[in-house]
């Protein structure tokens, strides 16, 4: 697994994606926590985060980060999404041989939250990291995935005068969570 990882790790990265990786979950809660804190002093007339829940949290640990930033919610709409600092969502895999996450985006929430705000955090299981895009296909279930989203690295285009930007069409800032812990994530 560990190769894995540094595969994905070295492809993200290259792409401009952050990849953070802990060995349990309340280590990851923690950090997706500090990374949200920061929005706490913002004056709040929206959101100003929004995660797309699966089954990752517990409700405990959702009060924990509530706590931390009280402008979070659990609550994605169009507009809190489109107001958000930051989006959270649960992916099912990663493909090492690309740094690419890969998901099953059907529920419009997940979609919402990962491209509307300027900022993604994506918590994945390390076990879930896949080789390649083939060992990811023998694992999506057509009746049961309505919607694949891939998502390499922070948008970027280079359509106006092929000159490179980050950010114009979805997200400046990927972050990637792994987390080590046994456990289903979204």
């Amino acid at each position: 697994m560990d190769e894995l990882f540094e595969a994905f790790r070295a492809r993200a990265q290259a792409v401009s994606a952050e990849v953070h990786r802990f060995a349990t979950k309340s280590e990851a809660v923690d950090f997706i926590a500090g990374q949200l804190s920061p929005l706490a002093g913002v004056p709040l007339v929206r959101p100003s985060a929004v995660w797309a829940a699966g089954s990752f949290l517990t409700p405990a640990e959702r009060e924990r980060l509530r706590a931390a930033a009280p402008g979070l919610s659990f609550e994605v709409t169009r507009e809190a999404a489109a107001s958000a600092a930051v989006g959270v969502t649960e992916v099912e895999w990663a493909i090492a041989a690309t740094g690419t996450l890969a998901g099953n985006f059907a529920p419009v929430e997940r979609r919402l939250a990962s491209t509307l705000p300027p900022v993604h955090i994506a918590v994945v299981a390390t076990g879930a990291i896949q080789p390649d895009m083939a060992a990811v296909f023998t694992r999506i279930h057509p009746n049961q995935c309505g919607y694949i989203s891939m998502i390499t690295g922070p948008s970027r285009t280079a359509d106006i005068e092929r000159v490179l930007t980050i950010g114009v069409h979805g997200p400046k800032r990927l972050l990637v969570v792994f987390v080590d812990e046994p456990g289903r994530i979204s």
